[in-house]
């Protein structure tokens, strides 16, 4: 018993009795009928809306018997979002160069979605011609597809086999295959969003309570790339945070085509594609990252890498903690303004949960500090002023003891109870300078955190060295000066000086605050002028200090900057 055939949509099948009909009157072969009937249910079996825009175009060459084929996806902008050819190969392919965007001949159907049948394309005056290697055309003939009344695309087929032109007959079958093909496209689209909100509300999820069940920062941040990368067939996806004190951003993740070359990675936080997304404060789309007017003279840096999105991570405000880029391939589809928005949505969400997870802990560590400061103050107010008291009452009966073994345990138990106190003293200074601690970060931790996230970039860890009492004599607005030209300098030796090893010395007197910063790497050419540089000297001007670049016996650079400490100003 043969398989019941799928319902055809109501108007394809008015098309298909039309065509019979036409058939019937001019003798036309009922094979090509069944082929045609064959192909438009063979693409409504398909959910995939890439299988099923390839399987369209095949079918639209197969039954108008053409050499090449290609399918045409407009986009938001009127120009070809998306382009799937058949016919060439990826080598030819590879050869040309960019896909289509929708000029010349092509986007004459995009701007009047008509029918269009030509014996010589090249006679038609929105015609170009070719880019180099492009195969040789001539007729050509080209069909919107409408899905619920919108122009989804085109149909465009060249070169018609055996014969010099397309006719009437190979339109009317490319006209009932293209409205057939709107109805298949239409049903995997709703499936494709279907599915694709099930994955973002799945991956919100999981990055939402892995916040909230404490996991570590870098670690979730680590879940939301490797989701979002995954739900936007990203081929290239990564996660930018700013360092602390300098106008940089460091690529802290990387993951999928390429990562190892950006992890690590140092980016002006004002300058190009990613750095203005992150000071902007907004969600940014490019069609092609690498030649993006934004990135100026710095197009090496996306090479080999087309539409991209980029997304600050923050709650909507003006301090976002970071900027999420996701890439393609220079020769893959645009991102849909569905993918877009769902991106937003899905950072949106971990920002807001990421929020949330940190008051819940800021909340947890108050209440540990107040904790704290309460068992502080009973021992203070109660255990301490008990002792003594208990002290000064054996100190009292002394006078009363007159036998002199017991005279000298009363007075053994007096110091015990000194020691007892001391050692009562120790403990609240302890637990009020742990809370100090926690609410104030010191110099010496800063300089050695900037020190570790430039490991990374080196390949190797530079040695640290600090000497003096940095915390007391080194101002707040000293040390932010102090680790901002840190960052700076350890940028720019991980970018330019290709060196070995690095050597970190910080020292603090009563007179001078010193950093100084010793590479062995090729040095600084004489000609070279590097904003950062600048940047330095402004901050030892402000700090009514010096920065001296030099290079040290052996070769290499030595930077070194200094400023009056607080006790000498």
């Amino acid at each position: 018993m043969s398989e019941p055939r799928p319902a055809v949509d109501p108007a394809t099948q008015e098309l298909l009795d039309r065509l019979q009909a036409r058939a019937d009157a001019t003798g036309t072969s009922r094979k090509r009928l069944h082929a045609l009937l064959e192909a438009v249910l063979s693409v409504g079996r398909e959910l995939d809306l890439q299988q099923v825009l390839g399987r369209i175009v095949e079918a639209a060459v197969s039954l108008v018997d053409a050499g090449y084929g290609a399918l045409g996806v407009i986009g938001e902008d009127r120009m070809l979002s998306a382009f799937v050819p058949v016919g060439v190969d990826d080598e030819t392919w590879a050869a040309i160069g960019a896909l289509p965007s929708g000029h010349g001949l092509l986007g004459e159907l995009v701007r009047h979605p008509e029918p269009l049948r030509l014996d010589e394309l090249s006679t038609h005056p929105a015609f170009r011609g070719f880019p180099p290697n492009h195969p040789p055309m001539h007729s050509f003939l080209g069909v919107p597809i409408r899905v619920r009344g919108q122009v989804f695309g085109n149909l465009y087929l060249t070169e018609k086999r055996g014969t010099a032109r397309f006719d009437e007959e190979d339109e009317a079958v490319l006209m009932t295959l293209a409205v057939a093909a709107g109805v298949a496209i239409e049903n995997s689209r709703l499936f494709e969003q279907s599915s694709l909100r099930e994955r973002w509300l799945a991956s919100g999820s999981e990055v939402t309570n892995s916040l909230l069940s404490g996991r570590p920062r870098a670690e979730v941040m680590g879940l939301l790339l490797e989701h979002a990368h995954k739900n936007v067939a990203a081929d290239l996806g990564l996660i930018a945070v700013p360092v602390e004190g300098a106008d940089t951003l460091r690529i802290a993740l990387a993951v999928g085509a390429e990562s190892g070359r950006y992890h690590g990675e140092f980016v002006p936080l004002r300058e190009g594609y990613l750095g203005r997304a992150f000071t902007e404060a907004s969600a940014s789309v490019s069609l092609d990252v690498e030649h993006d007017p934004r990135n100026g003279a710095d197009t090496a840096r996306w090479a080999g890498f087309g539409p991209a999105m980029a997304v600050p991570l923050g709650s909507g405000g003006t301090d976002p903690r970071g900027v999420l880029l996701l890439a393609r391939n220079s020769r893959a589809n645009a991102f849909t303004a569905e993918a877009s928005a769902s991106l937003k949505g899905f950072t949106r969400q971990v920002s807001l949960a990421m929020e949330l997870a940190e008051r819940r802990k800021d909340a947890v560590q108050l209440a540990l500090l107040e904790d704290r400061d309460r068992i502080a103050r009973d021992l203070h107010d109660l255990a301490i002023q008990r002792l003594f008291a208990t002290g000064m009452t054996l100190q009292g009966a002394l006078r009363f003891v007159t036998h002199p073994e017991a005279e000298q345990r009363l007075r053994r138990a007096v110091d015990d109870l000194d020691t007892t106190i001391k050692i009562i003293r120790s403990t609240i200074f302890g637990l009020r300078s742990q809370q100090d601690s926690v609410l104030r970060q010191g110099l010496r931790s800063r300089v050695a955190q900037a020190v570790e996230a430039v490991t990374g970039p080196l390949g190797f860890a530079p040695a640290l060295r600090v000497e003096g009492l940095v915390e007391s004599r080194v101002p707040v607005a000293l040390a932010d000066h102090v680790v901002a030209v840190l960052v700076e300098a350890l940028s720019n030796t991980a970018r330019y000086a290709r060196a070995t090893s690095v050597d970190v010395h910080l020292t603090a007197t009563a007179e001078r605050t010193t950093l100084t910063v010793t590479d062995d790497g090729v040095g600084i050419p004489e000609d070279a002028r590097f904003s950062g540089i600048g940047n330095m000297r402004d901050r030892a001007r402000m700090a009514g200090g010096e920065l001296r670049i030099g290079t040290p016996p052996g070769g290499g650079t030595r930077l070194t900057w200094s400023a009056p400490s607080a006790d000498s100003v």
